[in-house]
């Protein structure tokens, strides 16, 4: 168990810690490290995001130095570092996107929900992320909708511009 900066333990619960020494057992002893990804989105389902604390918690979990997690969490843009929305709107930034309006989609997401890129909104209902790539250049601009967890809930988007970014918060992500 592992103690938070804010009196709170991080522990798995027993089903998740079951899980957890499942992924583990796929690897061979002393190769625990190879099961860091799938372990962290497990600890993202529990915890919403990847807090110091918990990302210590997994390091004790798999045997490795916190840097460890750090370097992989911080690393790929499907971990959160900080306490994110209910909604994480990630913009892919990358050239035809860019070249088809992501930059403006940005701008208009930041205007409309009054925060900035790596902000979320006082109501914790959406988090505004750029990524890389999100492999959808023939539909650019192209923007992906996770919930806070990571748990396979996501949706792409293709296509898109203001109007629609607008339709999209009125309608379906309420």
């Amino acid at each position: 168990m592992v103690e938070t900066t804010h009196n709170e333990n991080v522990q798995f619960p027993a089903e998740a810690l079951k899980r957890v020494q499942e992924i583990i057992s796929h690897y061979p002893e002393g190769k625990q490290k190879s099961a860091l990804l799938p372990v962290l989105h497990l600890a993202q389902t529990e915890w919403g995001w990847c807090s110091v604390p918990v990302m210590d918690y997994v390091a004790s979990l798999l045997s490795i130095e916190p840097v460890e997690v750090y370097e992989v969490a911080s690393f790929y843009t499907m971990f959160h570092l900080e306490p994110v929305g209910k909604y994480v709107l990630e913009v892919c930034r990358t050239g035809p996107c860019a070249l088809r309006g992501a930059d403006e989609l940005v701008e208009h997401l930041e205007n409309k929900l009054g925060v900035k890129v790596g902000e979320t909104t006082a109501d914790k209902r959406f988090t505004i992320k750029t990524v890389e790539c999100l492999a959808a250049c023939g539909g650019a601009p192209c923007l992906q909708v996770k919930l806070k967890t990571f748990n396979g809930d996501y949706k792409y988007y293709e296509d898109l511009n203001p109007q629609k970014v607008d339709e999209l918060i009125e309608k379906e992500w309420v």
